[in-house]
């Protein structure tokens, strides 16, 4: 019995770990850091608001995603929850071809994760 009840504690604390785990990394980051690197880096395809409409966005096919929404529909860590921190993290690093997304959205893999967390944050805080 009390191993069944440690066992239930233990899962709980790591399921809250888990959670917090995007929320620790979001609540962390420079998003002044993150606002610049997304005016050098993703303002031309995603537009000053996020809204996927930025100069060269507007000839894309398919257009770039909307990020104020704060839809974002890839589950690159495969743990059954799209769009957490960690599945943008690795659509930074490695684009989202590779996960079944646009060729278009290149890889940022040459930035150190420090700024693409920060740059996670803003776009998050463009919703």
């Amino acid at each position: 019995m009390i191993r069944g009840i440690s066992y239930r504690i233990l899962l709980g604390a790591l399921g809250a770990t888990l959670a917090l785990g995007s929320f620790a990394t979001t609540a962390s980051a420079d998003i002044e850091n993150g606002k610049a690197l997304y005016t050098a880096n993703c303002v031309s395809c995603h537009g000053e608001t996020g809204k996927g409409d930025g100069p060269v966005g507007s000839a894309l096919n398919p257009p770039p995603r909307d990020f104020s929404k704060g839809d974002f529909k890839f589950d690159a860590n495969g743990d059954g929850i799209p769009g957490e921190d960690a599945d943008l993290l690795l659509v930074l690093q490695k684009g989202a071809a590779a996960y079944g997304g646009s060729p278009l959205m290149a890889p940022w893999g040459h930035l150190p994760e420090s700024d693409l967390n920060d740059l996670i944050a803003y776009v998050r805080s463009l919703k």
